[in-house]
């Protein structure tokens, strides 16, 4: 389920999922829960007939009777692990809702189910709380579930039901206490790194690295335990540890590189990225814009208020003949700012990056102000090159 800063990503009934105003995933919206689509993902139906047959034959050892009837008690046990695992996406989304965070969905899919949020966690406590609810949710439906099996006189159908809930939830809810990403367990360890050092960013670090060692220790346990048990392992349980290997080594893979990201992107500063800036009021000339150009400069143009509305264009500039640079006025070769767009040359880390992406407007260009004084231009071109590691 889960992160502040990626957006939805699969899991199983795992990690709740802080992201930036993600896309919301393909499939049917079937309802809302904390204001936000319920979604249910056409690999949810592979999961469904999967399952449905592998639970088929434990039905028909008990009750042979029921001929091709065994397929629909399977289903209707799918039906009861996913409405668990529904429950649990709740309660990531209702927490996390109230711990002042956007729920953008709640996902049912292949693996189980995720839930998007936006906002970024801003202390380990939120996000220890909106983790360990879900697991938390499952540990206390297989207790109702197992209560309400002891309570049966007879073994029948729906006993086997009730068993089988029982120790799905409970293998849901201790498998994602695991505690590694991108399992709720690896937020609970971020957040207890997070808040013993004061990085967020290492708690994701050291997470994902443990998730891997999580993934790992997935397919070691689905191929070795049966020699301990004095069998061979069975083909369909490797092959679906494997597959379930993979997504967690992928995903942990995706925390250490969102962990580094942030590490990096909270020592970004406006000041930093600006190129300074010499100001002209609005109505001088090209002439006079370029007596106060220098190499590494930009000029910008200001309103009565010293407000920055354009910045010169180079290029533009240079091609005015010399005659007429003097009664050429400088708008004509100046880039408009977007209104609004200016940053504060003090703003840094996520907080900066979020002011750029709500104001810029698309635009390439902002201006940057200290005190209200207009001290430089940042080029967000800049901003993305220090992004993907180039700059």
């Amino acid at each position: 389920m889960t992160s502040d800063d990626t957006g939805p990503a699969a899991r199983p009934a795992a990690t709740p999922t802080p992201a930036p105003l993600p896309g919301r995933s393909r499939g049917w919206v079937v309802g809302r829960v904390a204001g936000a689509p319920v979604v249910i993902t056409p690999s949810w139906f592979l999961a469904a007939a999967v399952l449905t047959l592998l639970f088929a034959p434990n039905v028909q050892a008990i009750a042979p009777e029921l001929g091709a009837g065994v397929y629909v008690v399977a289903f209707a046990f799918v039906l009861l692990l996913f409405g668990s695992v529904f429950l649990h996406e709740t309660s990531h989304a209702l927490v996390a809702r109230a711990r002042g965070q956007q729920v953008t969905e709640l996902a049912v899919t292949l693996w189980g189910g995720h839930t998007a949020y936006t906002g970024g966690l801003s202390r380990p406590r939120d996000g220890f709380l909106v983790a360990v609810v879900g697991p938390l949710t499952n540990l206390a439906l297989a207790a109702v579930f197992w209560a309400l099996y002891l309570a049966q006189p007879v073994l029948s159908v729906p006993t086997l039901l009730l068993y089988a809930a029982a120790l799905s939830n409970t293998f849901v809810g201790v498998f994602n206490l695991l505690p590694g990403l991108p399992l709720d367990g690896g937020q609970i360890l971020e957040s207890a790194v997070w808040a013993a050092t004061g990085s967020r960013s290492r708690g994701s670090v050291v997470a994902g690295w443990a998730g891997r060692v999580v993934a790992v220790a997935v397919l070691v346990w689905a191929i070795l335990w049966p020699y301990v048990e004095g069998r061979s392992p069975s083909l369909t349980t490797v092959l679906w540890s494997a597959l379930l290997s993979a997504f967690l080594w992928s995903g942990a893979g995706a925390a250490i590189v969102n962990g580094r990201r942030r590490e990096v992107v909270a020592g970004f500063t406006a000041a930093g990225f600006a190129v300074p800036a010499t100001t002209v009021p609005l109505g001088s000339s090209v002439a006079q814009a370029a007596a106060l150009a220098t190499s590494g400069t930009a000029v910008v143009v200001v309103d009565e208020d010293g407000t920055a509305i354009a910045v010169v264009d180079d290029d533009a500039a240079a091609q005015v003949p010399p005659a007429t640079a003097t009664t050429t006025g400088v708008e004509a070769v100046a880039v408009p700012f977007v209104a609004g767009s200016a940053v504060d040359a003090g703003l840094a880390g996520q907080a900066l990056l979020t002011h750029l992406a709500a104001t810029s407007g698309g635009a390439r260009l902002v201006p940057v102000t200290d005190g209200g004084r207009v001290t430089g231009v940042l080029d967000l071109s800049t901003v993305a090159r220090a992004l993907r590691g180039k700059g």
